[in-house]
């Protein structure tokens, strides 16, 4: 595995955004990543997750402060450049998808960025691959049900290769399986050095997968940790403030005293001592 990198792949410096009808979506937002982390964002709806990543990508510009991509402003870059470096799925598949065959979704990204031949198909096949609709390249997207939509929308983003992959909801509609393979994914981006950003309400999936957490509450950061940090018992107030609760496994880890993280391995040795 890759180790991550101190250079900051995203400098997010004092950030604030307010829509046109006059809403305040960020304030005062502060947050650097280096390449090759996992980073999970999560809060209630409304606290402004979305808003912060759609900075990253050109969808929104700062109103104040100012987001550095790889080192540079991204205030002023067009979409296309910045879709170079950072790829979103978005929370909605059906916003993302609009061609009439599986493969001729994935392919459009990355022949947009140039690729073409044995490179295009290559990184088209790896990504169909990722996500388990290598059987299903001829099918109408619509035809698949939302969770292979879901999938099928973050295949487009995989082919496109680039070093900051964002996903929003990426488990929603999920079953266990299909969590899986989204963790599965997770893992091996940051193998390859790259750097993941996560938007989710699954606080299991969030424990498990990544291995820093950031939270949001009224567009302002109020937490920003490791998920042991996160999750652990003082912080379940503030957690409540956002309308989130720790994972299972969290408030299980708090009562045996095993912390907000525990492994299965160590939840099932103390459950075992008490029983006995």
């Amino acid at each position: 595995m890759t180790a991550p990198s101190t250079r900051p792949a995203i400098s997010v410096e004092a950030v604030g955004f307010v829509y046109p009808d006059g809403t305040r979506a960020l304030a005062d937002v502060t947050l650097a990543i280096p390449a090759g982390q996992r980073v999970a964002i999560i809060g209630q709806n409304g606290s402004g997750k979305s808003t912060l990543v759609r900075q990253l990508n050109g969808l929104l510009s700062p109103t104040e402060g100012r987001v550095l991509v790889d080192g540079r402003d991204a205030k002023g870059r067009h979409v296309a450049d910045l879709a170079a470096t950072v790829g979103l799925a978005f929370q909605n598949p059906d916003r993302q998808i609009f061609a009439g065959r599986v493969r001729r979704e994935v392919e459009f990204g990355p022949r947009n960025l140039g690729l073409r031949g044995h490179a295009l198909d290559e990184a088209v096949s790896a990504a169909l691959a990722a996500v388990g609709l290598s059987d299903q390249t001829e099918a109408n997207p619509y035809d698949l049900g939302y969770s292979r939509r879901k999938l099928l929308a973050m295949a487009s983003v995989l082919a496109m290769r680039t070093p900051i992959v964002a996903l929003d909801e990426p488990t929603t509609g999920q079953d266990a399986r299909g969590v899986g393979r989204v963790q599965s994914i997770v893992g091996s981006l940051v193998a390859d050095g790259r750097t993941v950003l996560a938007i989710s309400h699954d606080m299991r999936f969030v424990a498990e997968t990544f291995e820093r957490v950031v939270v949001l509450r009224a567009g302002r950061l109020v937490l920003d940790g490791t998920p042991w940090e996160v999750f652990d018992a003082p912080n379940w107030p503030l957690l409540a403030s956002t309308f989130l609760e720790p994972p299972v496994a969290a408030r299980v880890g708090a009562n045996l005293g095993l912390g907000s993280t525990p492994t299965t391995s160590a939840l099932i040795a103390a459950l075992r001592v008490r029983g006995a």
